[in-house]
């Protein structure tokens, strides 16, 4: 059984829309995919329906956005299974809105280096509750400034070390965030802990016993990564999960839809959890 717990579609930073997704992933035989946009579940109903058509399997989840106060740094939370979705629909907007803040200050500071215009940006945005630094990237490619979305202008403009047009707020704590995601009855998941370096987050939640899993299947972590990772899984006893990360033409490193994936043991983990909530 091939399971991909973790991509992401036009509704947030993808290239694709839901039903490429899920054809894609008819195509590569994956049993079970979960649409884990960033902070919108506007996914969860058409995905349903398009999954059933093709036969493909969908777990109903969404990246939440969520700070470490304690170390002042950005930590993402995958959410699965949530019974009642509705409670997370304010957080869900929250998120977005401080997003499309930090973007229109991103455009803003680009478009006094480059003379390109707003509209050439909001045109990829379309089907996105948010703007993602893909989408300013994308319209300096088209008028030739670029031809890659992670090359030298991108590292000049959005790293957050050294990025000349960076802009970077704090999103709602992740205790918080975490404790929603209960209220809502859903699996909280820590993902990728190697992109922002979490790894002492994801001890410290573990042993609070507020987490309930981890993201160990990965691009962003190596061998070692994964296996510090599964060991934290095992000391107390999180669900290890897996997934591409796959954003299609945005992809920060080559992956594709069942690159990264999940047991079927640690699935249906999730979903018994989910059931017992």
């Amino acid at each position: 059984m091939i399971c991909d717990l973790h991509c992401h579609t036009k509704l947030s930073d993808g290239s694709l829309g839901i039903e490429d997704i899920i054809d894609q992933a008819k195509r590569t035989n994956i049993d079970w995919l979960s649409i884990t946009d960033h902070d919108t579940m506007a996914s969860f109903s058409r995905a349903h329906v398009l999954g059933e058509r093709a036969g493909v399997k969908i777990l109903p989840g969404v990246e939440l956005s969520a700070w470490d106060k304690a170390r002042n740094s950005k930590v993402h939370i995958l959410c699965y299974a949530p019974q009642k979705p509705d409670r997370l629909e304010g957080l869900c907007l929250k998120c977005c809105e401080i997003r499309k803040e930090c973007s229109k200050e991103m455009i803003n500071k680009v478009m006094e280096k480059y003379p390109i215009t707003l509209e050439s940006i909001l045109k990829h945005t379309t089907s996105s509750k948010s703007i993602f630094k893909q989408h300013i990237m994308r319209a300096l490619i088209s008028y030739g400034y670029a031809l890659e979305f992670y090359g030298d202008l991108d590292r000049e403009l959005f790293n957050p070390e050294v990025g000349s047009c960076y802009v970077e707020r704090e999103y709602p704590d992740v205790n918080f965030v975490i404790d929603l995601i209960h209220t809502a009855k859903g699996v909280a998941v820590m993902a990728h802990p190697a992109q922002y370096d979490n790894i002492e987050l994801l001890e410290e939640l573990a042993k609070k016993g507020k987490i309930d899993g981890v993201e160990v299947g990965h691009h962003s972590a190596d061998e070692a990564y994964r296996k510090e990772l599964s060991a934290i899984a095992e000391k107390y006893g999180l669900i290890e999960t897996g997934g591409s990360d796959f954003h299609g033409l945005y992809n920060a490193v080559p992956t594709h839809l069942g690159s990264e994936t999940t047991t079927k043991e640690n699935l249906d983990r999730i979903i018994k959890l989910a059931a017992k909530m």
